[in-house]
């Protein structure tokens, strides 16, 4: 299965955008299915439904940086390096979806800031025709970007 259609399948079975296409590229991250999904689940809704950046774009993030990431936390060098592909991913995202701010993308003009998660419908569902594409083109975006760089 593809990493994009893993994601919408974690998406529709009740999980975040983040969680979604994080724990879709479990099997290259090495982080089991379960642990990503407790690791990404603060990002969901824009960073716990505060709309802010796309927990689809943050989950994107996540997988690169388990796969690309630096751990020498003294090279600079190695942190620009990093930045630079983490930017790239995101705009190329923001290519894709318009934005990477998820009140942009819902096309909403206020931050609810709710605390209470909508109940997943097939209403909601039907709302979320945008989060759908985002998580789709994330995964996308980062099988494209894995294939290309190993």
């Amino acid at each position: 299965m593809k990493h994009s259609e893993k994601a919408v399948e974690l998406f529709m079975k009740g999980a975040n955008c983040s969680q979604s296409v994080f724990a879709a590229f479990s099997d290259v991250t090495g982080i089991e299915e379960k642990a990503a999904l407790r690791l990404s689940s603060s990002f969901g809704g824009g960073i716990s439904r505060l709309r802010e950046t796309c927990g689809a774009c943050l989950g994107m993030c996540l997988a690169a940086g388990a796969v690309f990431g630096y751990d020498n936390i003294e090279s600079h060098e190695a942190k620009k390096e990093h930045y630079a592909k983490i930017q790239g991913l995101v705009k190329e995202f923001v290519n894709k979806n318009g934005s990477y701010t998820c009140r942009v993308i819902l096309g909403e003009t206020e931050n609810e800031n709710t605390l209470v998660p909508e109940e997943r419908t097939a209403e909601y569902y039907g709302k979320r025709r945008c989060c759908i594409e985002c998580i789709r083109s994330a995964a996308e975006i980062l099988d494209k970007y894995i294939e290309e760089n190993t």
